[in-house]
């Protein structure tokens, strides 16, 4: 099993949504630099770039495209389930 945090999974579908460092980070409410050191670390343990990266653009690899169709849904409907169970509590 490879080891990731959700911290760095929202991260990348945030970045990935965005299109822009800037533009998620704005979103998060954390740091450019912050976000760039999570997608690092997450490419590092799945052993494969997700992002290509310029100064003036983002774009997702064929690896990040398929991340990117499978988690943004999962960590969406985690969201609600979450929500539910706050409201219900």
């Amino acid at each position: 099993m490879i080891d990731v945090s959700l911290p760095e999974l929202r991260a990348f579908v945030t970045v990935a949504q965005q299109r822009s460092f800037r533009r998620a980070a704005d979103l998060a409410g954390v740091s450019r630099s912050s976000l760039s050191h999570a997608l690092r670390a997450l490419e590092r343990r799945l052993g494969t770039r997700l992002l290509h990266r310029t100064t003036r653009s983002v774009a997702l690899t064929e690896a990040g495209n398929q991340l990117l169709a499978r988690l943004a849904p999962m960590l969406g409907e985690m969201d609600e389930m979450l929500g539910a169970v706050g409201r219900d509590g």
